[in-house]
């Protein structure tokens, strides 16, 4: 016998106190501060505001306090947050090629023009554990080295200059913002990169992954990684120009991909693209990855099936928060579903005993020989 449970309202109430209470942990040991973690744990609050689509590493911070560390919640929060803000207007097209960069890396040039900056990077790193961290030690000094201010163009421009990678035209149009309005195919370059930025970062990365591994056969180069701070610049109509608002980190990706042509393409490079909030590396390069995959029609190359190919299946399923409240809506209640399917079985079980009773006992014994 199956009953709905009673008592709901007080159940949640207390299921909330409680979720305070373990959010909180042992009172002997010292609070997180949002400082802390905006400062200590700024990769985990990049994720939560590139793909919470709002730029605030103090209410990053302040998400990733309040679901205890679950980024895919805190992502949640901002994203809902969000929706309770005015928009004052649009910003002019940030400029990479102008951004203080403190880190930039080719894997296709060696003396990339502008030099090559390691900055602080995993690359390197042993992958071992640093008992020093336990020890709560004060961190060593890194050399000095201010951010270059200095433009600094990226590497596919001379690619360009030679003709061997594929010209990409601004067509001036004002994209459709994702954030806004709702996701609808077939969605142009511009609503897909949205999308890719926002996207979950592991199902970015495992599509990504799966055109390296043949579905897709999309070998790319790092033509150009950099991580830096660009000025944001908004027109005032009053005044007749634009004005600084304010700044942001940034992770640009641009990959290089081998193209052998086709019907309507001539043999040459071509680009993916990646740009996300903050330090983001693995994502900026898994969406530059995806990115290309999905050109793939614009180029006039085969499909092949591949999944990081089929446009609705990325787009549809890259995003997290839609993902997580389908996923997690079936632990809620479903008494009234459940009971007509276990209604169903029970009935059908029922005429399956009754049509094999019925064979049993319309079957004639063989004749002993």
């Amino acid at each position: 016998m199956y009953v709905a449970v009673k008592g709901g309202e007080k159940a949640i109430d207390a299921a909330h106190a409680w979720l305070a209470e373990e959010r909180r942990g042992d009172t002997s040991v010292a609070e997180l501060s949002i400082a802390q973690i905006r400062e200590q744990l700024a990769l985990a609050v990049n994720r939560v505001m590139a793909e919470g689509s709002l730029y605030d590493p103090d209410l990053a911070a302040l998400a990733i306090k309040q679901a205890r560390g679950d980024l895919i919640e805190a992502i949640f929060l901002i994203r809902a947050y969000r929706t309770t803000l005015p928009r004052f207007g649009a910003t002019l097209p940030v400029e990479t090629a102008e951004m203080a960069c403190d880190r930039r890396i080719s894997a296709t040039f060696k003396d990339a023009p502008g030099g090559q900056v390691l900055g602080p990077t995993f690359d390197y790193t042993h992958r071992l554990l640093d008992f020093k961290l336990a020890a709560e030690g004060e961190a060593p000094v890194a050399p000095t080295r201010e951010a270059s201010q200095e433009a600094t163009p990226h590497i596919t421009t001379f690619l360009k200059q030679e003709g061997v990678i594929q010209t990409e035209v601004d067509q001036g149009d004002t994209p459709r913002d994702l954030t806004r309005e709702p996701l609808e195919l077939p969605a142009d370059r511009a609503l897909r990169l949205q999308s890719l930025t926002r996207g979950d970062e592991g199902f970015v990365l495992g599509m990504a992954y799966s055109t390296q591994r043949g579905y897709a056969r999309n070998h790319a180069f790092v033509g150009e990684l950099r991580i830096g701070t660009c000025a944001v610049e908004m027109e005032i109509p009053e005044l007749g120009f634009a004005i600084e608002v304010g700044e942001l980190e940034l992770t640009e990706c641009e990959t290089v991909n081998q193209f052998t042509g086709s019907k309507t393409e001539p043999p040459q490079f071509t680009r993916g693209y990646g740009l996300v909030f903050g330090q983001s590396e693995r994502k900026s390069i898994s969406m530059a990855l995806v990115d290309r995959a999905l050109r793939w029609e614009e180029l006039g190359e085969d499909n092949m099936g591949a999944p990081a190919r089929d446009a609705e299946f990325v787009l549809y399923h890259a995003d997290n928060i839609q993902a997580t409240g389908f996923l997690e809506h079936i632990k809620l209640p479903h008494y009234v579903d459940f009971q007509s399917e276990l209604e169903l079985v029970r009935k059908l079980r029922a005429e399956a005993e009754e049509n094999l009773a019925s064979a049993a006992a319309n079957t004639v014994p063989e004749a002993a020989e």
